[in-house]
């Protein structure tokens, strides 16, 4: 009775551990830089394949109003993120600690027009708008190592150009189809 007793309690202990296993983190902090800016991040655990990731950034952007120009703006993102794949990869014996898995989430970005930074200057006079942006998106994201991690995804949403008075040039506002095409290299903390 002792040896069967003790066999199932390792039975029940080593199944708990696997389904915890199978879980987002509780917290990961990172930075992550992609080809369109660098972003600081917080993902926090919402329930066992769900996590809200926070972050504040800098985008860049191109506008042909007088001149071509790129620019840097900050951006404010919240975006719940579904795990869809982690028992699965688990299952086989794949990495998924630290949230290593496919998602679906749906990106919320707020880009505020406090700074612009621009990249051709003198001539630019800065006519950047504000905008808020509901992407829903499917990605990746795959460790490298103990620290670092590569992320990619693909969207298609809405966006909402605001309209400022004080622009010196005709702008296109108002709502507008948004693509979330991304791909980021970061570093865990």
């Amino acid at each position: 009775m002792g040896k069967l007793l003790l066999t199932i309690t390792i039975c029940v202990v080593t199944l708990i551990s696997k389904a915890q296993n199978a879980s987002v983190e509780k917290t990961i902090f990172g930075i992550q830089v992609g080809v369109v800016g660098i972003w600081f991040y917080n993902e926090s655990k919402l329930a066992n394949s769900i996590a809200l990731r926070s972050e504040i950034g800098l985008e860049s952007n191109f506008e042909e109003y007088t001149e071509a120009t790129f620019y840097l703006a900050p951006v404010i993102a919240l975006e719940p993120k579904w795990y869809y794949n982690l028992k699965k990869r688990n299952s086989k014996g794949k990495d998924t600690s630290w949230n290593s898995g496919n998602f679906v989430s749906i990106e919320i970005n707020y880009v505020p027009d406090w700074i612009v930074i621009p990249f051709k200057y003198p001539n630019w006079v800065p006519h950047y708008s504000y905008q808020i942006s509901i992407i829903p998106t499917w990605g990746i994201r795959r460790n490298i190592g103990n620290h670092f991690n590569y992320e990619a995804g693909l969207g298609i949403g809405w966006e909402y150009i605001f309209k400022k008075d004080d622009y010196p040039y005709n702008l296109n506002t108002g709502s507008f189809i948004a693509i979330n095409l991304h791909l980021r290299i970061g570093y865990r903390f």
